[in-house]
């Protein structure tokens, strides 16, 4: 597919460059800018050592005149970005970070299987170029780790080979290669530099000339090798970090200000606070203390749940009345790097991973320059399985220890010096997977300033990954297949248990296609008793082009499954896969039946929603299968290891449920946006979706449906009535004119009436039955808008409105409606009746009330009427007349739904005085939109994938597992063992949630209770279901003793046992012979 411009860019004239002046940078620095050929695929006449694919090309040969690029490029204001495409990485990174990205050229040095992950996340990330450099050729080794390889590539150039597969994860990303040795004057043209594959001394050159080029130039270097990796940052000598977390600043809305020294404040205790001591605030709104207004920084401390002391004399400030928010500052940061050649002598303090190795990091910051002393002096890496070759290593590094004086280790623990060793010359997929996250994070925060950087070196190690039992050195040989480098960590009986192992991955999005990319080069599933079943119910949409990097433009529509099966398939063509389209739940099993699960060697979730976790993880803790469970949220990502009898279920522990705003809150007193947008959501899918399909089935059934609405005869039943009535009646629309008119009295109902009637019922003087004022925090006083065609909100309101209540109607939208003059001066005729406040109306302001219809004793006499309107308005209708409900669609941005919804938000918040948000940020809020970045999803699968390992070799302890937390802004890294399963003993048994009791012959009920008994277990109720089939308090239960259980599953509780179930699940309630409740595993009766 030819290269497409990204919209809005421009060629740059060559040797001219932009400037921009930005506040947030350390210095007005100019836009990176490079000499551009209108080109497809070309190559550089000189030693024909480059080549460049994508808009915009650039030659970074070291002979071309280049602008000197900034560390973090300024952006392109004028920059259209593409929100389809980029909506979950917006909702990350904000609008600033991306353009600064859009204008950043990246170096990536070595193009093995970590090069390749590196290159990926940034490409999808959506830089301005991707330059890759490899000087050697692809090998049948490399095919272990780099999914843009295949076998056909063996003896080309990596990053030649690179270029096509990088190059259609994203159009708008110029990729270009560099296939010779580099000079240090060429990444000069780069605001970051990474390498993979670099000895010491050549990184200590170039990143010394990184570090003081001005401006500097962000130098990373990073490697894996075998089960152990590295990475170092260097981003200057002064490098400011203008977002710390990527957190939202944290706010409050304030009760009371103490005129003291210190100040005590005191905010509502709707939410806590989250502020810590130091934290600077500024205050807003504030009525009596009037000077805290100003918008100065304030520092404070003692900072508790709901209250703070502020460093601030207030003795003679004004009298705090009311009101008030305070929110958080968000405060630069100056990071002052060491060069690599100063950092290795002196680290400082490492970023720790898991506190059960705290001692780890010193020891393979010894390592790994041991290693690069051992490639050095003999030309190779250690050989696996070679013991002479392993102790030479650990000769290397006790002797570069030795010379460490002070900093000496006492230990250097050869038995890990000799893993290390044996696996040195592996790049495995999983660790390249993880580490490719980690740098592509530190990338994106080089060139924007986003999120606090790693500082500076990071090491990892995953030994616990290698099989339990030792492998012997003939296991290591190479096989020459595209497996050998993972041979050569873990041996060949590993790989032959890997390759006939049959996985269910549950999900093909974001997290599906990094696992399928991850098990296609590990070899997973690839054997002859292998197999991978993947399902999916879901279709691709443009949005997920940004992360799910298997589909492409082209797929869009398609069922995600499909196209990613394909996708890992042209990975490894002996990958084994079975794509379905199916949703995994109880309607589904008679596909993902008893045999199917029984099969399994090990579940991967690769899901976005607790419940169908929920429900796998059920299923897997009912037939004892393993399940590797991940997620991510924005830059944030975790893993949790399900592994049987040894760890909890997924379901043992849960999350506190998200905090609902009460629906008073919503409906008449919002004080955030939150709000805004909450009820906003709420009345499009009540006007343009809930009322066209009541008003369908009312049409398409009058007589059934007035008959169960007066069966109910409750509010809810009067409410829908009236409203279908309204809709068929006095709101009906027959022209584009009657929408219009809809639209705009819809506005002076909204944002005038409503709040016109609400002060009158609550005036702003108003108090509560004990005296306190009634408009007192966190309720805001609202005031009417008046409406107005000179302003464009209002305006586009209208039209946004008009446009889907004509949809609804099948009612075409004339041209001369989208001219702005023409539609205000159609607006301008519409006729609004003036508004009257009802005095006896009743507001509900109790926050329990979990609905706004009041009952009313006279409903059922109202419904009555209702329905005799409804039978003559219905009669009056074109015969099959059927209105068109219209279910909100967040990604479409011509489809007017996100237009109305921020419209009616915004307007809302305008009532309240609170602050409006574009419609971008409408989006994420009304659209529950996930933040969703690329990095954090192939570092979660790549953490997962080294589970896999112990998962599949079979034989690991629960101390060798791991589950993981990890934060990539800040970054955070907390890795520890899963939490075991709770142990219930009785007599000499004992057993957890994972155990399930098995009786097969078909036992009668009698049979049961005796077997139970034989146990030391008095069975007094036995249940199938929700239904009772024994209790021994009912003497009639007594005639069921001698029945089939099964039998009596389908006399008593109507069970309908198809042909795939050969048995049934039944919980019993016991007691042991003093009486004492037991809690024992669920029962399996097999019947057939």
């Amino acid at each position: 597919m030819l290269p497409r411009k990204r919209p809005g860019e421009g060629a740059v004239v060559e040797g001219e460059s932009e400037t921009t002046n930005n506040n947030n940078s350390q210095n007005n620095v100019p836009l990176a800018s490079s000499p551009i050929k209108k080109q497809r695929t070309t190559e550089s006449a000189n030693n024909n050592n480059s080549v460049t694919i994508g808009n915009n090309s650039s030659n970074h040969s070291s002979s071309s005149v280049v602008v000197e690029p900034s560390i973090m490029a300024p952006g392109d204001a004028n920059h259209d970005i593409d929100e389809d495409l980029h909506s979950r990485q917006l909702a990350v990174y904000g609008r600033e970070t991306m353009r600064r990205l859009f204008a950043s050229n990246i170096l990536v040095s070595g193009m093995q299987g970590l090069g390749a992950e590196i290159a990926k996340n940034l490409v999808l990330a959506g830089v301005k170029s991707v330059t890759v450099h490899d000087e050697g050729v692809v090998e049948l080794w490399d095919l272990s780790s780099n999914f843009v390889f295949t076998e056909s590539d063996v003896g080309k150039n990596r990053a030649l080979a690179s270029v096509q597969k990088l190059q259609e994860l994203n159009n708008a990303v110029v990729i270009s290669t560099l296939t010779t040795p580099l000079t240090k004057e060429q990444l000069s043209n780069f605001q970051t530099v990474v390498f993979t594959d670099i000895i010491l001394q050549k990184a200590i050159e170039f990143n010394e000339y990184c570090h003081n080029h001005q401006p500097p130039i962000a130098f990373i270097k990073a490697e894996v090798r075998g089960l152990f990796g590295s990475v170092f940052c260097d981003f200057g000598p002064e490098f400011t970090v203008y977002d710390v977390d990527g957190e939202e600043p944290h706010t409050g809305i304030i009760a009371s200000i103490s005129n003291d020294n210190p100040a005590l404040v005191a905010c509502v205790d709707d939410e806590r606070l989250e502020f810590q001591d130091g934290d600077l605030v500024v205050f807003s709104e504030v009525h009596g203390m009037t000077e805290l207004n100003d918008g100065k920084p304030r520092k404070i401390k003692s900072a508790r749940p709901y209250s703070f002391t502020l460093e601030e004399d207030t003795t003679n400030f004004g009298t705090y009345v009311k009101g008030g928010i305070v929110t958080q500052v968000k405060q630069h940061k100056v990071l002052n790097f060491k060069p690599l050649r100063e950092a290795l002598k002196d680290p400082g303090d490492f970023l720790l991973s898991d506190f059960s190795k705290f001692d780890r990091p010193p020891l393979l910051h010894l390592a790994f320059q041991a290693l690069d002393k051992f490639v050095s002096e003999l030309g190779c890496f250690p050989v696996a399985g070679s013991e002479e070759d392993a102790q030479k290593l650990i000769s290397i590094a006790a002797n570069i220890n030795d010379s460490l004086g002070d900093g000496k280790l006492e230990d250097i623990n050869p038995k890990l010096l000799r893993h290390f060793a044996f696996g040195s010359r592996a790049v495995l997929n999983p660790m390249a997977a993880m580490f490719g996250g980690i740098v592509g994070q530190e990338v994106v925060k080089a060139c924007s300033g986003k999120f606090h950087p790693l500082f500076q070196f990071f090491y990892f190690d995953s030994v616990e990954s290698l099989p339990t039992e030792p492998i012997d050195a003939s296991d290591f040989k190479p096989l020459n297949s595209r497996y050998d480098a993972q041979i050569s960590v873990f041996g060949s009986k590993l790989q032959k248990k890997m390759e006939d192992s049959n996985v269910f991955i549950v999900g093909s999005g974001a997290l599906g296609c990094e696992f399928l990319k991850n098990i296609a080069l590990m070899g997973v599933s690839c054997g002859s008793q292998g197999k991978l079943t993947v399902t999916d119910d879901d279709v691709i949409e443009k949005s997920n082009l940004s992360r799910q990097f298997l589909f492409r433009d082209w797929n869009i529509g398609q069922a995600k499954s499909t196209v990613a099966a394909s996708a890992a398939a042209a990975i490894n063509p002996h990958l084994n896969i079975e794509a379905l389209q199916n949703r995994v739940g109880p309607e589904t099993e008679n596909i993902f039946d008893d045999n199917f699960w029984e099969n399994l060697t090990v579940v991967v979730n690769a899901l976005d929603n607790v419940n169908a976790r929920l429900y796998v993880d059920q299923r897997c803790l009912y037939f004892q299968r393993p399940l590797l469970e991940s997620g991510t949220l924005g830059a944030k990502c975790n893993t949790q290891m399900v592994i049987p009898h040894l760890t909890e279920n997924y379901g043992a522990s849960r999350d506190p449920p998200e905090k609902q705003a009460p629906m008073c809150t919503v409906h008449s007193f919002p004080h955030n946006i939150d709000h805004c947008l909450t009820w906003a959501r709420s009345e499009f899918e009540g006007l343009l979706e809930k009322t066209p399909a009541e008003v369908n089935a009312y049409l398409s059934n009058p007589v059934e449906y007035s008959a169960s609405m007066k069966s109910a005869g409750d509010a809810q039943a009067r409410d829908n009535l009236e409203r279908v009535l309204e809709c068929l009646d006095r709101e009906k629309c027959e022209t584009f004119q009657d929408c219009l008119t809809w639209a705009r009295l819809k506005f002076e109902d909204y944002f005038v009436n409503r709040v016109k009637q609400l002060i009158y019922t609550f005036p702003e003087d108003a108090a509560t039955s004990t005296g306190a004022p009634f408009w007192s925090a966190p309720k805001r006083f609202p005031h009417p808008l008046q409406f107005s065609t000179a302003d464009p909100s209002h305006l586009h309101f209208i039209m946004a409105a008009s446009i889907l209540r004509a949809e609804t109607f099948g009612i075409p939208v004339p041209d001369w409606f989208k001219n702005p003059k023409m539609l205000a001066e159609a607006v301008d005729k519409v006729i609004v009746p003036e508004f009257q406040p009802k005095k006896d109306l009743k507001i509900v302001t109790d926050e329990k009330a979990t609905s706004l219809s009041t009952a009313s004793v006279d409903d059922a006499a109202v419904i009555n009427d209702l329905v005799g309107n409804l039978e003559k308005c219905r009669s009056s209708l074109p015969a099959g007349f059927r209105m068109k409900p219209i279910q909100f669609e967040k990604d479409d941005d011509a489809n007017y739904h996100m237009d109305l919804i921020a419209g009616l938000a915004n307007m809302r918040a305008r009532n309240y005085s609170i602050p409006e948000v574009d419609k971008l940020k409408a989006k994420f809020i009304a659209g529950r939109i996930i933040p969703a970045i690329a990095t954090s999803t192939a570092m979660a699968t790549g953490l997962v994938c080294l589970e896999l390992y112990k998962v599949l070799d079979g034989g690991h302890k629960l101390e060798d597992y791991r589950n993981t937390f990890a934060n990539l802004a800040l970054p955070l890294f907390s890795m520890a063992e899963p939490v075991p399963p709770k142990v219930i003993e009785h007599q000499d048994m004992s057993w957890t949630v994972w155990d399930r009791w098995i009786l097969k012959g078909n036992p009668t009920l009698r049979e049961l209770l005796q077997w139970l008994k034989d146990k030391g277990l008095n069975a007094y109720s036995i249940s199938y279901g929700s239904c009772l089939l024994f209790n021994s308090m009912f003497p009639r239960h007594r005639e069921r003793l001698d029945k089939k259980v099964a039998d009596l599953a389908r006399e008593v509780a109507k069970a309908e046992l198809p042909p795939y179930r050969g048995h049934l699940d039944v919980v019993v309630a016991c007691e042991d012979d003093e009486d004492n409740d037991i809690d024992i595993p669920q029962i399996s009766i097999y019947f057939r």
